[in-house]
């Protein structure tokens, strides 16, 4: 156990037309050193999660967390960014300050604005975590990346409608009792699988309903040494954390087996001492529902191209074997991009200390998280357990 969360906080994601950036990073950071019962001078570093790519005007904001009090004056701190993985990266960093020695108590908040640009605009910045020299003209942006993948997909292994419709139908259901999710209705298999102009195509296979949420949304924690949590109110360690990067061009990998994902699975899996059997719930990266399909296959729930079984039998339901985004994922929750990362992990902490409310795994014990950067780009993977 190299550090443990001992505090943290969660805004409601959504629309925030009334909040900025700089809002909801003081909002956040403020409640998460509250949370944790330190006090700001207390914090030795600071690490923010902020992808931005063109949506703050704002682009230098690791000094913004200071906002939050005075005594954060000359504390370091820095952004991190790593696409859509942003949130995890400073999550592992901080991991790494306090492992190190060379920290204490460290801050990491995520934090992303996005309903504010207009959306011809949203779909060009989030179309930079693809490799634009190859990937940059693929009708309907990033939706367009995974709708290709989705495309391959039923292409060799058959038409998958059905199983992401259900995909998506979990998430919304889930969502609902998720005061922290942007969209709280549960909308159902019927309406998740037929295609209307309420639901209409997006890219390729791909509906509406099959894509996450653009949102506004932040969320921190506070990390310290395995020793001084166990003197906390409470505490969540981190077993393991992998982190495997892969090519950014799909050109060059089979774009189908999200590789980097299944080297990551397996390295926090063996870092843990730990197999797949052993978690209590994962918290995946639903930012569309091919992902997550392909994400069952890639973290060893199912062989390649059976991950529907997962959907189909009900394991990934809140009351399977294996819940899968109990949260209610992106899907429904929202995807703040530097924010989600950070967001997994917080919720997480939440349900194993037995304080996730509407959306609580019953005897949760040891929960995993996946966050990817583009498409399986970027692969985090932290294995958590409670502490006290």
């Amino acid at each position: 156990m190299t550090a443990a969360m001992v505090g943290w906080a969660h805004l409601p994601f959504g629309k925030h037309a009334d909040e900025t950036v700089e809002s909801l990073i003081v909002k956040a950071a403020t409640q998460a050193i509250h949370d944790a019962g330190i006090g700001p001078e207390d914090v030795d570093e600071i690490l923010l999660g902020h992808f931005n790519a063109g949506f703050s005007a704002q682009d230098f904001t690791a000094s913004l967390v200071l906002q939050a009090d005075p005594a954060l004056r000359f504390t370091p701190a820095t952004r991190v960014e790593n696409a859509c993985a942003t949130g995890s990266a400073a999550v592992q960093q901080g991991v790494r300050a306090v492992a190190s020695g060379s920290a204490r108590f460290v801050l990491v908040v995520g934090v992303e604005q996005m309903t504010t640009t207009p959306g011809r605009e949203i779909g060009q910045n989030l179309l930079r975590a693809s490799y634009l020299k190859e990937e940059g003209d693929i009708p309907g942006g990033f939706a367009g990346v995974f709708g290709k993948i989705a495309e391959e997909y039923f292409q060799k292994y058959g038409d998958q409608s059905d199983a992401l419709a259900r995909i998506a139908a979990k998430g919304h259901k889930n969502g609902v009792n998720n005061p922290y999710a942007q969209m709280r209705k549960d909308l159902g298999y019927e309406f998740c699988r037929t295609e209307g102009e309420k639901n209409p195509f997006v890219a390729g296979p791909l509906k509406r309903t099959d894509c996450s949420l653009v949102s506004d949304g932040a969320a921190a924690l506070v990390l310290t040494d395995p020793a001084t949590a166990l003197g906390m109110k409470k505490a969540v360690a981190f077993r393991s954390m992998a982190h495997v990067q892969d090519f950014l061009p799909m050109s060059r990998r089979d774009i189908l087996k999200f590789d980097g994902c299944s080297r990551a699975w397996g390295q926090a899996l063996g870092d843990a001492g730990m197999a797949l059997d052993d978690l209590s719930f994962v918290e995946t990266h639903d930012c569309f529902t091919i992902a997550e399909l392909i994400e069952y296959e890639a973290m060893g729930l199912t062989k390649e191209g059976e991950g529907a079984k997962a959907i189909l039998e009900g394991w990934t339901e809140m009351d399977g074997k294996l819940p899968i985004n109990p949260s209610g994922g992106l899907k429904a929750k929202g995807h703040p991009i530097g924010a989600t990362g950070v967001s997994m992990h917080v919720l997480t902490a939440m349900q194993l200390t037995g304080t996730a409310g509407g959306i609580q795994v019953k005897d949760a014990e040891i929960g995993g998280i996946f966050n990817m950067g583009g498409a399986a780009v970027a692969n985090y993977v932290s294995i958590l357990q409670a502490m006290k």
